[in-house]
């Protein structure tokens, strides 16, 4: 084999034309003499195949074909490998916690109310568990009857809450809303590992993914956000690690993959958001988080039957994805980025997007008894966890092209395939449905009664595993944890600027001084270059804009959205956030975890929803644990914060992600555990960041402090209240939360959207505005200041001024030039590509949310055909639009799958 670049400097004469014969398989080998592996065969046996499993699990697996009688095929180890992955199957967060000490009593404190918390529910003679952490608040707020709007089943792929839909009919003679019966779908994904290999397939294939799992849920996709993690992207290229990409290069690459993905399915992507700390270095922190929505009734979820079938349908396979799930679970280290390409699959939005349009059909949607996604693991773990008992034939598999293996049919992780169970009486109508939108379906399993998980291929059997075996997980994990004492009882400096960045050493006293530098550190800097990548506005449902103001340069902190109704429209909207800082929780785990929940509800709060029915999902990014007691502590103090925040603030996380792998030889991500939060509301309820008129005057609401750096649980909610009733009352015209660079930032970027100024009082701390404050908001109100409620701090900041400064006594620095500051620190990375007329884009967007009546059409309805190509995405907006005008809209996909396929579409559209 010849390389090409090595071909043109050697001025070798390729051929024109290159022959090449592929060996296709024809069976799958067995592992012989498996069962009598002693442990230095299975230690070999280990190395010499990759897997992620360990000696325990190995020797449990001897055990299984001891009783079996036979040596296992090499399918059936891969199979086995990917299902017990700890990607798949959270092995890290099932490990049994044998004994947990501590060095500090707040954790210590959280810990035994854990306990108590088990007692209560009676779950003592469960094993304590990360897991059993992470989950057990909600099983607490559910006993207590406040998770009134949770919907359960067995489809757990994605977070699912019960809400009503307020929907007018477009031309109704009656315009009062009628109430429907909806669910609301919430998830968030990482990928983590595949984004440190290959930045831009694996961020394409985040939100690809992300995508799936509530679409799986027969939901219609709408919202995304982005949330990630980096190194500082700005350092030069010769001070990367060996062994790894540059910063600079992964940041941009991923950028690309996931608004490529994102911009072709016709997905809003409301918010875009970076982390930078030093330890993202070891792996990159690449989260996608969406948000859906279907009619309640469209959605049925049924126990498969013997004799149902499973239709795979969407993608071929190919060699892409294989190992992802446990290249995933594995740590890196400098040769990962030469040898693990394969492990990352490769996207296809336009696909995606028609599983959309024919999962959003309620013909197809009532059929489907059960659905999951192909992510980690492929058919084996897809197909697999469908029902007890299967029979897959991997010849039925579509592929890309020949030359698969048994073994590579079944573990592929190509994308956008979904398997859905259906009678075997609807498979013939659902087959047909999926070929009117250009989809490839095909049967290749069947439900049986026997609780195996059975595959053939080429006429011989190649998995034959027992349920109950498949269920273990593996052998057991017993493990120890000390929680060490990081910071338990830190002051309000732990917080202050200098953790981000150095003051310049001319004005650092200054109030200017502190303010630039703070403008141009990166964490409190402009994202705008980034966010400018990704379409926010598709699908004409975004209710706020990125970027708010007549310049759109104040940063919003929810990402808010109207649910999809497929006709006439709605004011009921979604509200989604986050929360985090990697700095405080590398100071504290426990702390970093508690904040990041109230950071997560407090932007909810500050966007105009009411605290109530608030849902979380977690993500937990960690260290590679392995059998240090210390490094297990490091999530256990996390998930203890999140733990302690959920039952104080009676908020629950009803579904989260953990990824366990973030290590890289000697250097580990901060620890991490990113909150999520998500809940509904009205379009008229909404409150953007942006200051609006000069004069008015801004206070700052705030919850007393518990004594241990957080905040009172008790004062916090009465916060929440206060906010809520000054934003009800119309009196707040802007709110925002204070971020990294504290008060001082909050009012920075609250100018920038209008142009506008702000002088503080006279008598304020400068020091105490540079604090992170979590949990406080900045309001700016229309009237008198009101008396502040029970068990809330109430500071009067100042008054929007229309200079253009920020002034604090005879220190004045002007907005114009913190905007500069702050947009030319990531310029480098992310250059700003589009200037905007904000004059027009402003009329534009008001004249979006003004409510407009429909054309008074008194003759024959027109009718409009919109043809729906491979690789479009606004189809079904503009269905919606032409309804709106008092059109009859027909869809038409054009369908490409073959010859026959395209000559029938150009037959039938001409007709049309």
């Amino acid at each position: 084999v010849i390389n090409p670049v090595e071909a043109r400097e050697a001025a070798i004469e390729l051929p024109t034309t290159l022959e090449t014969e592929y060996e296709i398989p024809s069976a799958v080998k067995t592992v012989e003499n498996f069962r009598n592996f002693d442990d230095n065969a299975r230690a070999r046996f280990l190395k010499e195949m990759g897997l992620a499993m360990d000696e325990a699990d190995l020797k449990c697996t001897q055990e299984y074909f001891r009783n079996e009688g036979r040596d296992p095929t090499v399918t059936e180890i891969r199979v086995l490998d990917t299902y017990w992955s700890d990607h798949c199957r959270h092995t890290t967060f099932h490990t049994i916690l044998d004994r947990v000490s501590f060095e500090d009593t707040r954790t210590e404190a959280a810990w035994q109310r854990y306990l108590q918390t088990r007692k209560m529910l009676g779950r003592e003679a469960k094993p304590v568990c990360l897991m059993d952490l992470g989950t057990i608040a909600a099983k607490a707020l559910k006993a207590e009857g406040k998770l009134r709007k949770l919907d359960e089943s067995e489809e757990i792929n994605a977070c699912t809450v019960k809400i009503q839909v307020e929907r007018t009919e477009t031309g109704a003679a009656d315009a009062s809303p009628r109430k429907e019966d909806w669910l609301l779908l919430f998830k968030n994904e990482t990928h983590n590992h595949p984004t440190e290999i290959e930045p831009f397939g694996g961020a394409a294939t985040c939100i690809g993914g992300a995508i799936r799992d509530p679409l799986s849920g027969r939901a219609y996709v709408y919202g995304a956000m982005r949330v990630t993690g980096a190194a500082d992207p700005l350092k030069p290229i010769r001070e990367t690690l060996p062994g790894k990409l540059p910063q600079r290069k992964i940041c941009t690459g991923a950028a690309a993959g996931y608004s490529s993905y994102g911009n072709q399915i016709g997905l809003a992507t409301g918010i875009v958001d970076e982390l930078y700390h030093p330890g993202y270095a070891a792996k990159r922190m690449e989260i996608g988080a969406v948000v859906a929505a279907a009619p309640a009734e469209n959605v049925k979820r049924e126990q498969p039957a013997p004799g149902d079938v499973v239709i795979l349908l969407g993608g071929s396979t190919g060699r892409d994805g294989i190992g992802g799930a446990t290249g995933s679970s594995k740590a890196h280290d400098a040769h990962s980025v030469e040898t693990c390409g394969a492990e990352v699959q490769k996207g296809n939005a336009p696909e995606e997007r028609k599983l959309q349009r024919l999962f959003r059909n309620p013909a197809a949607a009532k059929m489907i008894r059960r659905c999951n996604d192909f992510g980690a693991g492929g058919v084996s773990v897809a197909i697999g966890e469908l029902a007890d008992g299967l029979k897959i034939h991997l010849n039925a598999v579509p592929k890309k092209y020949e030359g698969l293996d048994g073994t590579e049919l079944a573990i592929s992780e190509s994308q956008e395939r979904m398997a859905v169970v259906v009678a075997a009486e609807d498979a013939g109508a659902f087959l047909q449905l999926a070929a009117s939108e250009n989809l490839q379906a095909v049967p290749v399993a069947e439900v049986q009664a026997e609780p195996r998980l059975v595959m053939d291929w080429n006429g011989a059997t190649i998995v034959d595993l027992s349920r109950a075996f498949l269920d273990t997980n593996g052998a057991e994990k017993h493990t120890d944890a000390v929680c060490m004492a990081y910071d338990p009882a830190p002051g309000k400096e732990a917080d202050d600027l200098k953790d981000y960045l150095p003051l310049p050493a001319d004005g650092a006293n200054t109030f200017a001084g502190r303010m630039c530098a703070m403008a141009e550190s990166l964490q409190c800097c402009s994202r705008q270059g980034l966010s400018d990548r990704f379409d926010s506005t598709i699908g004409a449902g975004s209710v706020l804009m990125p970027y708010g103001g007549l310049n759109q340069k104040s940063p919003v902190q929810a990402m808010v959205q109207k649910i999809p109704v497929e006709h006439g429209d709605t004011e009921t909207c979604s509200f989604m956030s986050w929360g985090f800082d990697p700095m405080v929780s590398a100071k504290s785990p426990f702390r970093g975890a508690y904040l990041a929940v109230v950071e997560s509800v407090s932007k909810l709060v500050a966007t105009g929803a009411n605290f109530k029915d608030v849902y979380l999902s977690f993500q937990e990014y960690f260290e590679r644990l392995g059998r240090d007691s210390r490094r297990w502590g490091v999530p256990l103090s996390a998930l203890l914060g999140a733990f302690e925040a959920q039952l104080d603030l009676g908020v629950a996380a009803i579904g989260g992600k953990d990824s366990m792998s973030g290590s890289f030889e000697d250097l580990d991500v901060p620890p991490t555990l990113v909150s999520f939060a998500v809940t509904t509301g009205k379009v008229s309820e909404v409150v953007s960041p942006e200051f609006k008129e000069a004069g008015h005057r801004v206070v700052r609401l705030s919850p007393r402090n518990g004594g241990d750096g957080l905040p009172d649980a008790e004062s916090l909610k009465s916060v929440f209240s206060q906010v809520t009733a000054l934003q009800r009352s119309g009196s707040c015209t802007a709110c925002y939360t204070p971020g990294p660079g504290g008060t001082a930032e909050a009012v920075m970027k609250m100018c920038f959207g209008n142009s506008l100024g702000f002088c503080f009082e006279d008598g304020l701390d400068p020091d105490e505005l540079f604090r992170r404050d979590c949990g406080s908001f900045v309001l700016e109100l229309t009237g008198d200041v009101p008396a502040p409620a029970t068990d809330v701090q109430m500071d009067v900041l100042g008054a929007v001024t229309n200079d253009g400064f920020i002034s604090f006594g005879e220190d004045r620095v002007s907005v114009r030039a913190l905007l500069s500051l702050s947009e030319a620190k990531l310029e480098p990375v992310y250059p700003s590509e589009v200037e905007q007329d904000c004059g027009v884009l402003h009329d534009f967007v008001w004249n979006q949310t003004s409510a407009r009546p429909a054309p008074a059409v008194r003759t024959a309805k027109p009718r409009v055909l919109i043809p729906a190509f491979p690789g479009t995405n606004c189809e079904i907006d503009s269905a919606r639009a032409v309804t709106a005008a008092g059109g009859i809209p027909e869809l038409f996909v054009v369908r490409n799958l073959s010859s026959d396929d395209i000559a029938r579409s150009v037959e039938e559209f001409a007709e049309k």
